[in-house]
C-alpha cells in the first residue's frame, strides 16, 4: 500500500484491481485494533489487569495443562469480545449521530455479550483457583 492510500483494508481501486491483501496487512491491522482497543477502552485495560492476575495465580498456584488451557481460553474470549464491542460501537457511531433505538439496541448487546464472557470467565477462574486458594488457606 502506498503512502498516499487511506490504509483500508480493501479499497475501491484494490477491490477493482482484484488486488490480495497480504497475510502481513492483515496482522498489522488485526494488530492496530487490539492497541486501539487498549488505547481507547477502560475496560479493556481492566481486562487486561484481570488477565494477569490470574496468570500469576496460576504461576504461583502450578496450575496443570487443562487449568492453562481454560485459563488461556478466557483471557482471549473476554479480550476478542471487548475487541468485538470495541468495533461494532465504532460502526453504530459512524453510522449515526442521532439517537436511534437499534444502535442502542446494537450497543447494548455487544457489552451484553462481554459481559456474558467475563462472568463465564469467572465461574472458570472459581472452579480452576478456588480448591486451590481453599487448600492454601487450610480451608
Amino acid at each position: 500500500m502506498g503512502q498516499d492510500q487511506p490504509r483500508l483494508v480493501r479499497n475501491e481501486g484494490a477491490k477493482r484491481a482484484h488486488d490480495r491483501f497480504t497475510l502481513g496487512q492483515a496482522f498489522s491491522c488485526a494488530g492496530c485494533g487490539i492497541r486501539h482497543a487498549f488505547a481507547t477502552q477502560r475496560n479493556m485495560r481492566i481486562h487486561a489487569g484481570v488477565a494477569v492476575v490470574a496468570v500469576v495465580g496460576g504461576l504461583v498456584l502450578g496450575l496443570d495443562a487443562p487449568s492453562w488451557a481454560a485459563v488461556i481460553l478466557c483471557i482471549a474470549g473476554v479480550m476478542a469480545a471487548e475487541c468485538a464491542n470495541t468495533a461494532i460501537e465504532a460502526v453504530v457511531d459512524l453510522v449515526t449521530d442521532d439517537y436511534a433505538e437499534l444502535a442502542r439496541v446494537a450497543k447494548d448487546c455487544a457489552a451484553g455479550a462481554v459481559y456474558l464472557m467475563a462472568l463465564g470467565s469467572v465461574a472458570v477462574g472459581a472452579v480452576v483457583f478456588g480448591a486451590r486458594i481453599l487448600a492454601l488457606l487450610g480451608a
